[in-house]
């Protein structure tokens, strides 16, 4: 599999061979680390190929988990999501969480410390990411650490802390229960998506009352049965479309009756067609 490219990579050739976790690092790489540490907020940018899987893990800061290209499925145990360009996740710091690539990525983050200012987003949400924001993150990019407050480098910066504040929400979000009754279901609906069983199937299958079922899930997941197996095929299909797979294929496998069937749904939750979604990229 290729390795991910950073615009910081600071990989020393005549070291390639040595373990990664016991090379020593140049000055400027230990410097950028200092620097970084002591920022209200800074920018990183790396590449992956896709099917890249970047494995658990969790930072001590707020991160805006942002791609300039190529889709992303984003797992935690408190949920799933799915991040097309013009959509971002905004994870809690200290949440582990585990990042797929559907095809090729270039991720640009933004990682923000927890009290570089107020009315930051108090959990972890699938948010919409403005042309203004956009923008500001590529510049981001250039911006050298440290800077200072009145400097147009801070302002950036300081510009990109007040676009947090304004993030919009969007349902891109998969939640998980803990029960083990529904997460069996729900462990099985992700497995075979086009599978039509009713509530009154899975009662009879889990020795459970049909009324129980459906109060647990709008307990546990803010949604019907009916919206929660809506809401998993609506993002796996966001997974097959980025992948290059057609409208009419996609709408099958998912088990609806046509491909306007699907898009019919498909706009109801996102206000768009698939075509005018991915569009915007």
């Amino acid at each position: 599999m290729a390795t991910p490219v950073s615009r910081y990579s600071t990989r020393n050739p005549r070291k390639k061979d040595m373990d990664p976790a016991r090379r020593p690092k140049a000055l400027p790489q230990i410097l950028k680390e200092i620097n970084e540490a002591t920022a209200p907020v800074f920018c990183r940018a790396t590449d992956y190929p896709a099917g890249w899987h970047i494995e658990p893990h969790n930072h001590a800061r707020h991160q805006l988990i942002y791609a300039v290209k190529g889709v992303m499925v984003v797992q935690a145990e408190i949920g799933r999501w799915v991040v097309p360009p013009t959509r971002g996740i905004w994870m809690q710091a200290g949440m582990t969480h585990e990042i797929r690539c559907i095809e090729e990525v270039h991720m640009r983050s933004l990682l923000v410390a927890p009290d570089a200012a107020t009315r930051l987003p108090a959990e972890t949400q699938t948010v919409g990411i403005s042309p203004l924001l956009r923008e500001l993150i590529c510049a981001a990019m250039d911006v050298h650490q440290p800077y200072a407050a009145g400097t147009r480098d801070g302002r950036v910066m300081r510009l990109i802390l007040d676009e947090l504040r304004a993030l919009p929400v969007l349902p891109l979000h998969l939640q998980m229960p803990s029960d083990p009754r529904l997460l069996r279901i729900c462990e099985r609906l992700q497995q075979r998506l086009n599978d039509s069983s009713t509530m009154a199937d899975w009662g009879r299958r889990l020795a459970v009352d049909v009324k129980t079922i459906q109060r647990l899930f709008v307990k546990e997941t803010g949604m019907t049965f009916g919206q929660w197996r809506q809401q998993a095929r609506l993002l796996r299909a966001l997974e097959l479309l980025a992948s290059g797979e057609k409208v009419i294929h996609v709408a099958l496998a998912l088990g609806y009756d046509s491909p306007s069937a699907f898009a019919t749904m498909f706009r109801k939750q996102f206000g768009q067609t698939p075509s005018q979604f991915f569009a915007e990229h």
